[in-house]
């Protein structure tokens, strides 16, 4: 570690009480970033993990030159005295925070991501049945907690924009008839809001649906880690009767990229879930849980809590931005069109899903060029449109992006080579029956065939393709013929992908061997 001549002042006393007595002053700390930081300035030798030492010495030369001698020091591994081991430490404080500041009942800090938060989410539920109802947009880490837990699951579909490839909720309706044409007693349902473009569902009746049925309400709310935190913020689901919520604070909350956390809302499955999703913690975290990701989440929650005025700001901010966009009179925000979708309530004015179709070229080789030809790095493109996101507190030059955007249709029209914004792309397939449980098709004997040879048989993977990034087959479904001209035009595109696939142009397919 870091030697210093002057003794560190150690971190304020932390109360078993927890929040409740001083919620402004312990609100305002992060008990298990100041406790990392405090035996992080300790003139302390360890002979122990990790290799490196938190010195500078030998090989970590290197290291210390890349990210800095500070960051080294700060990277202390777990059971250590003063942080994380014992009873009442300063991480278990932190805990309680972040379980006070979203409205849990309890509160796990992730290091795996959000995808850890799923699979810790298929597993828990495991425990209630194994009838599930899952969003057909559920992100593939859920899909492995499926395959794990050796759920039986059924489908709920989103609304989908056909014209610009996106994905948004589910009504309460469609999720009533769905619990109710699954062939076994539905124990729990998982469902995405926001979604990838900022469309919040209707979190609330989602819950009584799924209530009355007797199933608990997982919400993969990884892109709403800040909802909640303002008035002209959606309200956090974890507060609207869900009863597993799991979030990414990397997203927009401001944390290092991988943090995430599992919040368990105070429901009647409550005492039920927490012991099942303590075990599943154990299954799914690392033993070597890293420092500085629990530290950043503890402070991005001190952060938030601490920062109307600069989320007040911030907001006024992403107003003007969005603003700017929709004052170039070519571009605009597809937000607005979303509150016409029934299952849709409220937005993330973070997210900025922008209409680009002016410029006369797709989505795909619009977000191409930007990263090639101008520096910019947008999160993510379909045919018709731009997702860019911004995160609160910041304040980018959108008019550099305009900018850019302008020089592109100017160029297409100047050269005539517009591209029709969908060129190519069938439409999306419905899926194939499922023929067996994901488990099942995923321990199965398997053979990769040719895509022809494929039609009809049992897939053994989870084939997703982007955009619009909804699974178009998972483990235990047939694979039809519709869903692989789909998918190798996707493949063909560009910037197309499609996740899992065997060969890059979608020409094999891995299948349950007959």
């Amino acid at each position: 570690m870091t030697v210093h001549q002057d003794s560190p002042t150690p971190p304020a006393p932390h109360s078993s009480s927890g929040s409740a007595t001083h919620p402004a002053f312990t609100q305002s700390r992060a008990p298990y970033a100041d406790a990392l930081a405090y035996a992080a300035d300790r003139n302390s030798l360890f002979l122990s993990t990790p290799g490196h030492g938190g010195t500078t010495e030998g090989i970590s030369a290197g290291q210390a030159e890349f990210f800095g001698e500070h960051t080294l020091s700060l990277d202390i591994p777990p059971l250590f005295d003063g942080i994380d081991l014992g009873v009442d430490t300063p991480k278990d404080e932190a805990l309680r925070l972040a379980a006070e500041a979203w409205g849990a009942r309890r509160t796990w800090f992730l290091t795996n991501g959000s995808s850890q938060g799923n699979r810790m989410a298929a597993l828990a539920v495991g425990t209630l049945g194994s009838g599930v109802i899952a969003q057909r947009s559920a992100h593939s880490s859920f899909i492995d907690g499926i395959v794990l837990a050796g759920l039986n699951p059924g489908f709920v579909y989103p609304n989908v924009d056909e014209v610009n490839g996106i994905a948004h909720g589910v009504t309460p309706d469609a999720l009533r008839r769905a619990i109710r044409n699954h062939p076994e007693p539905v124990t729990a349902v998982y469902l995405v809001t926001p979604s990838y473009f900022g469309a919040v569902a209707d979190v609330e009746s989602l819950a009584e649906v799924a209530h009355e049925a007797g199933a608990a309400l997982i919400i993969d709310a990884a892109w709403g880690a800040h909802f909640g935190f303002h008035p002209d913020l959606p309200a956090s689901p974890v507060t609207q009767g869900a009863d597993i919520v799991i979030m990414s604070t990397h997203k927009l909350a401001g944390s290092l990229t991988q943090s995430a956390l599992l919040h368990l809302g105070d429901t009647e499955f409550a005492d039920r879930l927490e012991p099942a999703l303590a075990r599943a913690f154990m299954m799914t975290a690392s033993t070597s849980e890293n420092a500085h990701l629990m530290a950043s989440i503890d402070l991005a929650r001190r952060e938030l809590m601490t920062s109307k005025e600069a989320i007040t700001d911030s907001l006024g901010n992403i107003r003007h931005i969005r603003a700017q966009i929709e004052a170039t009179d070519r571009y605009h925000l597809l937000s607005g069109e979303f509150l016409g979708h029934a299952d849709v309530v409220d937005i993330d004015p973070f997210r900025l899903p922008i209409d680009i179709t002016a410029t006369g070229l797709d989505g795909h080789t619009v977000r191409k060029r930007l990263a090639e030809d101008f520096d910019i790095f947008p999160e993510m493109s379909t045919a018709t449109t731009l997702v860019a996101l911004i995160g609160i507190g910041k304040s980018p030059d959108i008019g550099r992006l305009i900018d850019a955007l302008e020089t592109m249709r100017l160029e297409t029209a100047d050269s005539a080579t517009a591209t029709s914004p969908a060129a190519g792309l069938p439409p999306l397939p419905t899926a194939g029956r499922l023929a067996m449980t994901p488990r099942e098709a995923y321990f199965a004997g398997s053979e990769l065939v040719t895509a022809a040879e494929a039609v009809g048989r049992v897939s053994v993977s989870s084939l997703a393709a982007y955009p619009p990034g909804i699974p178009n087959v998972l483990p235990g479904e047939e694979i039809t013929a519709d869903t692989v001209d789909f998918l190798q035009a996707v493949a063909a595109s560009p910037s197309g992908h499609v996740r899992g696939a065997a060969d890059p142009g979608l020409e094999t397919y891995r299948v349950v061997r007959n």
